[in-house]
């Protein structure tokens, strides 16, 4: 019994068709084919051909010498690379006035001892040499005064760098570089108590972890961790103060003084707790920097909830206006505190979470509402 094929119409089966490859040279051209019904061979084909041994050699070369030759290429410096532009400084008229009569009012005091101590010498010469042991005394203590802030000053700068260093340790997984500045860091904090347990941990993992960013993680939570709990609680004293000082004190002359007082105290207290040394100048130059990432990070603080948080003692200085002057006051001050420890702090916040001004509201509210009951 045979089978048919079942077809529903007459186009459903199409009869097959061959197509034909023209003749070719040495390049094809699609354009040059055609179709046609018939099969047909192709005619006039081209015969192989062998590679000529003499204009085309085949060199093996071993891994080493590609390698070397790629490292040589990629050390290469691109010839048309862009210079950055050298910037020139400008003279400074106020700066040169002022190193003028600076050199005036220094030449004035010398003149103004010399004489006082000639003076002293002509009538009485016990005179003369107390008074020239006291100008030694001051000689030798402007000399201390001036290394202690040249020490300071190399000190904050280190801790700077190390910031930097863990940055590029962590964003570049660079092992080395991590081990560098774990290191370091163990050796600034050697003096304080609450790093013990972390530095001895840290000299473990310096051998067993084999990524500078979980190093640089590591010595985040175990070294700074500590201290980092240390500094919010000096932050939220501070903010408790001057939060309760402002609500109570009845001068605004005397708010403005201890407010100051207080910054002051925290920052230095602040700097010294993560390794740093401030001394007068040196001082001044990191309330300037604290100054201008408070300025830099004023949008942070919004996204923070701090405009939220203005808000809010908005509704609770009408019913107390002492209460709310003193909550806002008090979210100043831990403000300066946590750009000063942003500023401060060996290594960036990215392992443990960074103190936020709402961290200390709910402090700050229920300290001053018990103060007004």
């Amino acid at each position: 019994m045979s089978k048919t094929p079942h077809t529903t119409n007459a186009n459903a089966s199409r009869k097959p068709k061959a197509f034909s490859v023209p003749q070719t040279t040495d390049s094809t051209d699609d354009s040059n084919i055609k179709r046609s019904g018939t099969l047909s061979s192709a005619k006039n084909t081209r015969k192989p051909r062998a590679v000529n041994s003499e204009k085309y050699k085949i060199k093996i070369q071993s891994d080493e010498a590609v390698e070397n030759h790629f490292n040589s290429v990629n050390s290469l410096t691109p010839p048309h690379k862009l210079k950055a532009p050298k910037t020139t400084k400008k003279f400074s008229w106020f700066k040169l006035s002022l190193w003028a009569l600076t050199t005036l009012f220094a030449l004035g005091i010398g003149l103004y001892v010399d004489q006082l101590i000639r003076e002293l010498f002509t009538r009485h010469e016990w005179l003369g040499l107390i008074a020239s042991a006291v100008t030694v005394i001051f000689i030798v203590s402007i000399v201390a005064l001036f290394i202690r802030e040249i020490f300071s000053l190399s000190r904050m700068r280190s801790i700077a760098k190390l910031r930097i260093n863990g940055d590029k340790a962590r964003q570049n997984n660079d092992l080395k570089l991590a081990r560098i500045v774990a290191k370091d860091i163990s050796t600034l904090l050697s003096d304080r108590p609450q790093t013990a347990k972390g530095r001895a941990e840290i000299a473990q993992h310096l051998t067993t972890v084999m990524d500078g960013e979980d190093l640089i993680h590591i010595v985040e939570r175990d070294v700074l961790a500590p201290l980092d709990k240390t500094a919010q609680k000096m932050v939220m004293a501070s903010a408790k103060r001057i939060s309760i000082v402002t609500a109570v004190s009845p001068r605004a002359l005397v708010d403005i003084g201890f407010v100051l007082y207080e910054n002051t105290k925290l920052i230095r207290a602040i700097c010294e707790l993560y390794g740093g040394k401030p001394s007068t100048l040196g001082f001044w130059t990191l309330a300037k920097k604290v100054i201008s990432h408070l300025a830099a990070t004023g949008a942070i603080a919004i996204g923070d909830g701090l405009l939220q948080q203005f808000i809010g003692q908005g509704v609770a200085s009408k019913l107390s206006a002492r209460l709310g002057e003193g909550v806002v006051n008090g979210l100043l001050c831990a403000r300066i505190g946590i750009s000063a420890i942003d500023i401060c702090r060996p290594l960036a916040f990215d392992a443990e979470k960074r103190p936020g001004v709402s961290d200390f509201l709910s402090a700050l509210t229920k300290i001053n509402s018990e103060k007004t009951v």
